[in-house]
């Protein structure tokens, strides 16, 4: 793999992190605007579903990048 295609490919990743961070944060408004005030305090199914499916997207992507960076401190990239 060239030099441009690894700047690339951790180009890609970190994306990956700020895009996972995003959905996180648009699923906690979604889920905390279900406690009171606005809401009942009763969470629904799917807004919980959703926010971890969020936060597991985050994981993975915080997990590739943890990889790439260790390589790159290694030597290894």
């Amino acid at each position: 793999m060239s030099d441009e295609q690894k700047r690339a490919e951790e180009a890609q990743i970190m994306e990956r992190v700020v895009s996972a961070t995003r959905q996180v944060q648009v699923a906690f408004t979604a889920l905390q605007s279900q406690y009171p005030p606005e809401g009942s305090g009763k969470p629904s199914k799917l807004a919980l579903q959703t926010f971890d499916a969020a936060l597991q997207m985050l994981e993975d992507a915080q997990a590739a990048f943890d990889e790439v960076l260790n390589a790159l401190l290694d030597g290894e990239r």
